[in-house]
């Protein structure tokens, strides 16, 4: 089991898996995503293009890809919460370009209650 990393104080358990060992689904309240579009920043792209040509890590773009995905997991977490539910199963990231201007980053799963096992 795979648990991804949960905003902190956050009640809704994130997990890569499509169950929950030691837990039971009871209710499944259907699919929630958290959605985010990160424009391109001037400097960060600038940077990106000297750094292809001798090759390396692209720092900046990385920092940018990583804050976006916890904001797109933030509102996931918020949208399964809205329905109440306490676990989001199967969670996966898909990373597009939008219309060449920047980064949309949607996370996405199933939404359950999920009880412990007696």
């Amino acid at each position: 089991m795979l648990l991804v990393q949960v905003p902190e104080g956050s009640n809704v358990l994130v997990v890569t898996t499509n169950d929950v060992p030691g837990y039971e689904v009871k209710e499944v309240m259907g699919e929630v995503f958290g959605l985010t579009v990160r424009s391109r920043n001037l400097g960060s792209q600038l940077g990106a293009g000297l750094k292809s040509v001798v090759g390396g890590e692209l720092k900046g773009l990385t920092k940018t890809l990583v804050q976006t995905r916890n904001e797109a997991m933030e509102r996931l977490i918020e949208a399964a919460g809205a329905r109440g539910a306490n676990a989001v199963l199967a969670m996966r990231f898909d990373v597009t370009t939008a219309q060449d201007i920047g980064t949309e980053v949607c996370a996405y799963g199933t939404a359950v209650v999920v009880v412990p096992v007696a």
